[in-house]
């Protein structure tokens, strides 16, 4: 960047996802002015088992914000805000990693958001029937921290388990590295931890379950300090995270997010205003933001608590302070389509004809499967969605998050022949799409079974760059779309967060209608409505089947 505007006020947001950290200089009213990213590892020492490095994570979060500061007046950065998977790290007394696996290699010190491994201790979790399940759907997922936690206790207590003395998800790990200061963000405290504002841990879950022993000196290992999205932590950055950021101590920082919901901050309040949307002259309880990545979650918040079964939540002041949130989701979205995409047989041919067709565009496999499929639908004169009406897939291939709450469901294709054509790939990659669409839909139909009342969805992430993915959520759920002006809406998200605790805007929600900004509206186009009606009959039959054929197997 060559130089700071005079004047301006500048934040910074850092996002670490699945598999790079990104972070942006992002002005008072949202506009990011410029991004960095970097790669991060992910290790999978066995199946189902996926750790990374917190130290590398910090590593690459100190390269990002250095290269969007560069050139940039240090005094005019008021405030920063990390957002971050609710990945488990584990650290020793002092503060140095701890492995999480059998090879015991140190710097492997993160259980990530998507391991699996405590499938059978969440299931033992949710036998419990105990009351604080209430607030997950009536059932305990292995990408919570409870079962994470039980499955290290019993498998490696005497090296992890023993050595461990602070258990951190990995967006808190990140604001106590910036300021040294131990305070847990509500957001994952209570969306992944179990805990209960106002009333604080329930001694009885953690004794029911079998980790008693973290009740030790309050708490102690998993924290008892909270504080609520963007609120200020500590005295802001110390002098060392300063000078490893290339910032100025005391720089505020604000209370993380997980990534997911540092999306939602970043479209969901944006101001609608003559767009004609169904939400425009109602309370922000009519929106519900989807980030879409490399899972998918579904954001819908209320002013009281809406118990939804198998969908997460209510939780009080987990995205936004003072009102309740409810939190669907899908395992594996953009993962999906990559692992449908690039194991067929035509892949080697589509990465050619991609290449040569769009040579500089960084998506190029997938655009050019769009306009591959557009061409078809184009020849036989109908829509690209109509193309999908032989071929079905359940898209549950790492188990379902919402609204069924099951990881032991796999995915399922109907309609597949011995041909193997780049045609018959494009096929596929559209039906995963719908599914993925469809299943938006089936979390929708359970909030809105429970009270919620969604009108309009705002997406972001990733997979809200493809524009196919975009208008098929729109036509298989039937709602209009509302997407940001920025296409770094989870790095607005974490802005935010930096310019609450600079006091630069009083709240959260006052920050989000003014950093948050509307790009594009895609409307649902109404002759496929019956076409989804019938695509979503069978979508809902594929997994009776499944039900059925496990009810077989078992007898």
């Amino acid at each position: 960047m060559a130089g700071a505007a005079p004047g301006e006020v500048y934040f910074v947001g850092v996002d670490v996802g699945t598999a790079s950290v990104r972070a942006a200089l992002v002005t008072r009213d949202g506009r990011l002015e410029t991004t960095a990213q970097e790669p991060i590892s992910i290790w999978e020492p066995q199946v189902d088992h996926y750790v990374q490095s917190s130290s590398q994570i910090w590593e690459k979060c100190c390269e990002v914000v250095k290269r969007v500061t560069q050139g940039v007046d240090k005094s005019q950065v008021r405030g920063m805000g990390f957002d971050a998977t609710c990945s488990l790290v584990v650290l020793d007394r002092d503060f140095q990693p701890v492995p999480v696996n059998q090879d015991g290699q140190r710097q492997r010190n993160v259980v990530m958001w998507m391991d699996h491994r405590a499938k059978q201790q969440a299931a033992r979790i949710t036998g419990t029937g105990h009351r604080a399940l209430d607030r997950v759907g009536g059932v305990m997922s292995p990408e919570m921290q409870p079962p994470k936690l039980l499955w290290l206790k019993e498998n490696l207590r005497d090296s992890c388990w023993a050595e461990a003395a602070h258990f951190l998800d990995l967006p808190d790990f990140l604001s106590w590295k910036a300021t040294g200061s131990l305070t847990r963000s509500l957001c994952t405290l209570v969306c992944k931890w179990t805990y209960c504002p106002p009333d604080g841990w329930d001694d009885s879950f953690w004794t029911d379950v079998g980790l008693e022993d973290l009740l030790e000196n309050n708490y102690c290992k998993i924290g008892h300090q909270t504080s609520a999205p963007g609120a200020p932590v500590g005295g802001g950055l110390s002098q060392q995270a300063a000078a490893d950021l290339g910032l100025n101590p005391g720089t505020a920082v604000g209370a993380s997010l997980i990534d997911g919901h540092a999306g939602g901050l970043g479209v969901i309040g944006a101001d609608v205003k003559g767009l004609d949307l169904p939400c425009e002259d109602r309370p922000i309880t009519s929106r519900m933001a989807v980030i879409c990545g490399t899972s998918s979650c579904h954001m819908a918040i209320s002013r009281g608590p809406v118990f939804v079964p198998g969908v997460w939540g209510p939780y009080l002041s987990a995205m936004v302070p003072d009102m309740w949130l409810n939190e669907g989701g899908q395992s594996a979205t953009g993962r999906l389509i990559d692992h449908m995409v690039k194991g067929h047989a035509a892949f080697a041919q589509l990465q050619e004809l991609s290449h040569q067709r769009f040579p500089h565009a960084g998506e190029h496999v997938y655009t050019y499967l769009n306009a591959h499929l557009g061409s078809e639908a184009k020849g036989r004169s109908s829509s690209v969605d109509l193309l999908g009406s032989a071929l079905h897939v359940w898209p549950d291939f790492h188990g379902n998050r919402s609204p069924l709450a099951d990881p032991t469901l796999r995915g399922m294709v109907m309609g597949l022949s011995l041909s193997q054509t780049l045609d018959d790939l494009a096929l596929l990659y559209l039906a995963t799409i719908q599914a993925l669409a469809l299943g938006t839909r089936h979390i929708l139909e359970s909030m809105t079974k429970a009270g919620h009342d969604i009108t309009t969805l705002f997406l972001c992430g990733g997979l809200s760059k493809n524009p196919l993915f975009v208008q098929i959520h729109a036509n298989a759920t039937g709602l209009p779309l509302v997407l940001p002006n920025q296409t770094e809406a989870v790095l607005v998200g974490a802005a935010i967060l930096g310019a609450c605790a600079s006091e630069e805007y009083e709240t959260i929600q006052d920050a989000m209608e003014n950093m948050a900004k509307v790009g594009e509206v895609v409307w649902p186009e109404q002759e496929l409505t019956s076409f989804y009606e019938r695509k979503y009959r069978v979508f809902l039959r594929l997994f009776d089947h499944q039900r059925e054929y496990q009810a077989i197997m078992k007898s």
